[in-house]
């Protein structure tokens, strides 16, 4: 009986040990995600915005997301804030140029860094690509009736300026009609899958 013990025991870890160390791919739960962003207008409130269509991945070792990698895109035609005119000056080439550039893009790695989990990478938007890093709170990860499911909240500020997005027209008083900095904020879920091993 020993024996038999033994042998489960060493099967379990092996399996538990395979799945720590195994490379999951994370994807979007569209239905449950938001990818938001607000801008100050005329110096007195905020206007806020979504992308309607996009899509990304987080490939990670095993359920653990230091280190993990990032990429994700966005249509900036899909970009969405309630009122058609404004979005379709957004989609002109006082910002966007959607028609140009369809997308927007990023590629980066999460990492921790005093016990804060960041985003760092690359954002591409129109021809222009610069290093950014956002916040990140891991919300949690369950077991979900199709697998693992994770939960983040992502945050930071970015100049659109530095991606040439160059409206600028001012009040009277010098503010201008559309802020400098925009505010990138996402809540997102997604889903993860085990990659099967290519070892033999």
């Amino acid at each position: 009986m020993k024996i038999v013990r033994s042998l489960t025991l060493c099967f379990i870890m092996a399996g538990t040990a395979s799945f720590l160390f195994a490379q999951m791919e994370w994807s979007i739960d569209k239905s449950h995600a938001r990818i938001g962003f607000a801008v100050t207008h005329m110096g007195i409130s905020e206007t806020e915005g979504k992308f309607n269509e996009f899509d990304g991945k987080v490939i990670t070792k095993g359920d653990k997301f230091d280190g993990a990698t990032v990429e994700f895109t966005a249509k900036t035609a899909s970009v969405d804030t309630d009122n058609e005119r404004r979005d379709n000056h957004l989609r002109s080439d006082d910002f966007f140029n959607a028609e140009a550039f369809p997308e927007l893009k990023f590629m980066g790695k999460i990492a921790k860094e005093n016990d804060q989990l960041v985003l760092n990478g690359d954002l591409t938007i129109r021809d222009v690509t610069k290093p950014v890093q956002f916040n990140v709170t891991h919300k949690g990860t369950i077991e979900g009736r199709r697998g693992p499911k994770a939960g983040f909240k992502i945050a930071g500020t970015i100049n659109r300026f530095d991606y040439n997005l160059k409206f600028d027209r001012a009040m009277p008083g010098g503010d201008l009609v559309v802020g400098k900095n925009v505010d990138i904020i996402c809540n997102v879920e997604i889903d993860g899958v085990i990659e099967p091993s290519t070892e033999e």
